[in-house]
């Protein structure tokens, strides 16, 4: 056993953790209210080791928000605009396209394409511009749309959602986004996001994405005004699906950012919420392959260390990140694929370019 289990109140976990056996959700309330950020980065270590041994993953990605309008009004949000703002937007389906053929010349695999719940756009705009980015290049991989996305354009299809994501994927739809889980429990979610889509649904749109031989991703928001059992409680409905349908490919933590917007923060995200985050994740997350550590909202040297807490992934280069800039995030727009591979190499990684569902490309040369 590590020296530092060995002295840790935590050092009872170790047996089942090397076992692989499953940790219920005392563990992880447990695993969150302990001070030990050591002993927790030890165990998630061994967890992350088991699964992926030494590799690190990252992908060559781009973000395309294609408009910031929305019908809603979240509390935590940065990045919404009604149409009476003067900062709103919203790009034609040329637009997007060209911003694809720029990212081509970068050597992105992965278009990731999200934005708000547009009043107007007809349903036909997203699956017109599906089908022009597939026809731009057949190889890319579209990673669009968020579950309250989907059922916004259920409604406006006035089709069911297995209607209306069958029609997305035939029209080039490969994985959905994981934003918008925010925090599941109904009591948090009124606060933070009064009127979005709730748990189950959030849950049942992914259900039946998986059902079509989909995979997406799912998040977490935290730092808010959330409790730990709160997490402990979205964790556990996220780890529920995954035993039923096997189609998540990983799990983003996502840090609250808590500038710009109506959502003051009890408990805004510091360095050591962060990585025990990651940790207890990988720990509880055990039908998980992955973990990601997301810079944008951590900054790249807190991600860095997060490989050492049970993260495999440092996401991608992104290019274009508006979400959580508007929200106050100090990190880059982007960065460069050797920014990832050198951070990767420095926490004592295998560096591994990866695709959309986490399926190795190349090792980083």
């Amino acid at each position: 056993m590590d020296f530092v289990l060995q002295r840790s109140s935590l050092k009872d976990l170790h047996g089942k953790v090397e076992a692989g056996v499953r940790l219920d959700e005392a563990d992880a309330l447990r695993l969150f209210e302990s001070k030990d950020l050591n002993a927790l980065g030890a165990l998630a270590d061994i967890a992350n080791r088991r699964r992926n041994g030494l590799r690190a993953s990252y992908i060559v990605n781009r973000y395309i928000n294609y408009s910031n309008y929305c019908i809603l009004s979240c509390q935590f949000c940065a990045f919404s605009r009604k149409k009476r703002d003067n900062d709103g937007f919203q790009l034609a389906e040329d637009q997007i396209v060209q911003k694809a053929r720029e990212a081509l010349a970068l050597g992105i695999t992965e278009l990731h394409i999200v934005g708000g719940l547009h009043p107007s756009l007809p349903f036909s705009y997203y699956t017109g511009f599906l089908r022009a980015l597939k026809a731009l290049d057949p190889r890319l991989q579209l990673k669009c749309f968020t579950a309250i996305e989907i059922l916004h354009l259920a409604w406006l299809a006035k089709k069911s959602v297995p209607e209306t994501l069958s029609e997305l994927k035939e029209a080039g739809l490969e994985s959905l986004t994981g934003g918008g889980a925010e925090i599941f429990r109904k009591e948090v979610r009124n606060r933070i996001a009064l009127g979005k889509e709730s748990a189950e649904e959030y849950l049942d749109v992914h259900r039946t994405w998986h059902r079509l031989g989909g995979r997406s991703t799912c998040t977490m928001l935290y730092g808010h005004v959330e409790s730990l059992e709160d997490r402990v409680d979205h964790l556990r409905r996220l780890r529920a699906l995954q035993d039923e349908t096997h189609g998540f490919t990983g799990f983003i933590p996502l840090p609250y950012q808590p500038d710009n917007n109506r959502l003051p923060a009890t408990h805004a995200p510091s360095g050591f919420d962060m990585l025990r985050t990651v940790a207890v994740s990988r720990l509880y997350l055990d039908n998980f392959d992955h973990v990601t550590a997301y810079w944008v909202g951590m900054g790249m040297k807190m991600a860095q260390v997060a490989l050492s807490y049970g993260a495999d992934d440092l996401h991608g280069t992104i290019v274009e990140e508006h979400i959580f800039h508007m929200a106050g995030a100090k990190t880059p727009q982007m960065t460069a694929e050797k920014e990832l591979v050198k951070a990767i190499r420095e926490a004592g990684r295998e560096p591994v370019q990866r695709n959309t569902f986490y399926e190795p490309i190349r090792r980083a040369a």
